[in-house]
């Protein structure tokens, strides 16, 4: 080869370089900057945050969000606390969250956060859920019924037992 040919690049390889590729939704990057606040938040705190501050903050996150939503989280809160009372609600990427010496276990997500057609109600590693080698971790929410909210009891209960 030609030392002329090592130094030349393509107009493909520069042109790329100036591109900026949009990785995140502008969704993902709110949740992402709520995160941060809420770790600011903590720090400030001290490791362990107040239960009272934290279920004041979960409260005015869920009258925040659109109905059918906020009907859907006012009544997940109550079923949580219920079902597990030693959970501490706080929020996690700004959704309402629930913890257990400080690791979320279970959080609500709102069908409006990420523009979808459906809430979201799951649970994170730290849940003991495990049941085989599949289990699930996420449940579509579009209403509640006595059924759901007695099987959202049942799920909170087994996902806090040690």
């Amino acid at each position: 080869m030609s030392p002329k040919k090592d130094t030349q690049k393509s107009a493909k390889n520069t042109t790329s370089i100036n591109k900026k590729f949009k990785v995140f939704t502008a969704e993902e990057r709110v949740a992402m900057r709520e995160r941060i606040q809420e770790l600011k938040a903590s720090a400030r705190r001290g490791p362990r945050p107040d239960n009272a501050d934290g279920e004041s903050t979960v409260l005015a996150k869920i009258d925040q969000m659109p109905e059918p939503d906020r009907a859907i989280g006012k009544r997940l809160h109550a079923i949580i606390k219920a079902s597990a009372p030693g959970l501490s609600p706080r929020l996690w990427y700004g959704m309402p969250a629930y913890a257990k010496n400080g690791n979320v276990v279970c959080f609500f997500q709102s069908a409006q956060k990420f523009k979808t057609r459906y809430a979201t109600f799951g649970f994170s590693d730290k849940a003991n859920l495990d049941e085989g080698a599949m289990w699930p971790t996420a449940f579509a929410l579009t209403e509640l019924t006595a059924a759901d909210e007695a099987r959202i009891g049942a799920l909170v209960k087994k996902a806090v037992r040690t």
